[in-house]
């Protein structure tokens, strides 16, 4: 169809993490007079060194997403990674596509990181064409209404945003008050296990041809990338993913509350739901899973604790994160609040350490590009807190290794929340401890060298002496914390012998790191 001078009415962009058909950039356009665009670029696989199964993910669900669109009538031209003359970056493939095209416009859903928004800015003067950035509606506020939140505010702590995401969704509310009489039932979600009591395992799917094309395409061409490959059995379809949010909700979520705190020696998923890779992607949607969730408390099946728990980490820290990125991007990325400058040790590549909790959060993330929160938080972040790695090279370190990472989610998680280089934005102290909170919630002591009951010396848990050398080195910084009063009585009361023994205890674990 010809239309004046141009061939086609709209060319829409599509990112790899926009993988939703209810997505705005689709809305309200005509299928019969435009072409939906979806690039696999080289620049987006590398810009990090991706672990090899996010890669593989990302790209096997995009190509489906292709041909969900197809068969719903659109037409849509898709760039695979090796396809002759592909250019390799979302600039290129755009110029290439409107010279194929002719479109009288580009539209899209504005993208959801910093730094390919600041590339379609400059394609506003580059391309000559028209460009339509459309909102992206997925999410439950907007960053007008986040912003308006923020304003005149001292401090800003996600429970009183979530308090408010609970009243404008309806989520676990009765006649305007919280369901159970408590906004947050955060306090009884914090048991150990043990690793005699069942675990349930996600649901798990084969590769079909697509996917399977996609994993030999990335073990050809990101062969040295982090991590293991196969076995692969991520979802890669919106049906897929629904059914994995049905069997969490029908086989997890009941135990979830109660040990989403914990970690055991060889056991990867406890009862966690493994669903943000799902809507990450935009493969499931956030708040009809909470809806799910919600209905599953109310039908008697899941308890209040375990349902309010996994609805406050999607409306409550998801949404409050997005809304810290966006409101202090680009220079977010540089905070550095403890002046850290330490490279980030090579065991986070390789898994080979001594520390047994170290070896096993690594190791796994190796094997699944997954990990859960704490063992994100309180071993991996903890560690690179407390010996002050660089922020920069952790952050970047948890946006490649996890197929759930992109940066308006990750990087204030590590930033703010694990490495407080924000100097308390976020989150309203470090989240830094020793090794007795590691052994009261795992079971990685038992199975380590070190002795987590030992303070100092060689054979004593490294995080014990890591713990007091950093509260000592960021005193200036740390001590009119109100929440780090007492750590800082606690360490004034030591006597200086026992300050000594674990300085030097640290001093001599950081020489040899």
């Amino acid at each position: 169809m010809i239309l004046g001078e141009f061939r086609i009415g709209d060319l829409i962009l599509i990112f790899g993490d926009q993988l939703s058909t209810s997505i705005s950039s689709l809305e309200g356009a005509d299928k019969d007079n435009a072409r939906v665009l979806m690039v696999e670029v080289m620049e987006e696989a590398t810009y990090v060194r991706h672990h090899k199964k996010k890669i593989a993910f990302l790209f096997s669900a995009m190509r489906h997403f292709a041909v969900t669109l197809r068969l719903a009538g659109w037409d849509v031209d898709y760039v695979q990674l090796d396809d002759g003359g592909n250019t390799g970056s979302f600039t290129g493939e755009l110029m290439r596509a409107i010279g194929r095209h002719e479109p009288g416009r580009v539209r899209m859903t504005e993208p959801s990181e910093w730094r390919v928004r600041d590339l379609i800015n400059s394609w506003q003067v580059s391309t000559g064409f028209t460009l339509e950035v459309c909102e992206d509606d997925r999410f439950i506020c907007s960053h007008s209404e986040f912003e308006t939140w923020v304003d005149g505010r001292k401090q800003l702590r996600m429970e009183y945003f979530y308090r408010e995401m609970r009243q404008k969704t309806g989520l676990l509310m009765d006649a305007g008050k919280p369901v159970g009489g408590k906004w947050n039932f955060d306090a009884d979600n914090r048991k150990s296990a043990r690793s005699d009591i069942f675990m349930p395992k996600p649901l798990q799917f084969h590769p079909d041809a697509i996917t399977q094309d996609v994993l030999s395409l990335v073990n050809e061409r990101f062969a040295d990338h982090f991590g293991d490959l196969e076995p692969f059995w991520f979802a890669t379809t919106r049906t897929g993913a629904e059914k994995a949010r049905d069997h969490f909700v029908h086989n997890v979520l009941p135990a979830f509350g109660d040990y989403q705190d914990a970690m055991l020696v060889g056991e990867k998923f406890l009862y966690h739901s493994l669903l943000s890779f799902y809507m990450n992607a935009g493969l499931l949607d956030p708040l009809e899973t909470c809806k799910r969730v919600e209905a599953a408390y109310y039908s008697g099946h899941a308890p209040l604790n375990a349902v309010e728990g996994f609805i406050r980490q999607i409306i409550g820290w998801r949404e409050y994160v997005r809304g810290i990125y966006w409101l202090e991007m680009p220079d977010y990325l540089e905070q550095n609040f403890f002046g850290a400058v330490r490279p980030l040790p090579e065991f986070y590549w390789t898994g080979q350490t001594d520390m047994a909790c170290m070896r096993e959060a690594i190791c796994q993330t190796r094997e699944e590009a997954y990990a859960h929160h704490i063992q994100r938080l309180m071993i991996t972040g903890n560690f690179a807190l407390l010996v002050g790695v660089a922020p920069k090279a952790i952050h970047e370190w948890y946006l490649a290794v996890y197929a759930d990472a992109f940066e308006w989610v990750e990087l204030p998680n590590t930033l703010g929340m694990s490495q407080y280089a924000d100097g308390g934005l976020l989150g309203s102290k470090p989240y830094a401890a020793s090794g007795n909170y590691i052994n009261k919630m795992s079971n990685y002591c038992k199975q380590c060298r070190f002795d987590v009951k030992q303070k100092t010396g060689d054979q004593a848990c490294p995080f014990n002496s890591l713990y007091w050398d950093f509260v000592n080195r960021n005193a200036d910084k740390l001590r009119t914390n109100p929440r780090m009063a007492q750590v800082y009585r606690t360490w004034e009361r030591m006597g200086q012998d026992k300050q000594r023994d674990y300085l030097g205890s640290a001093a001599k674990f950081l020489d040899e790191l």
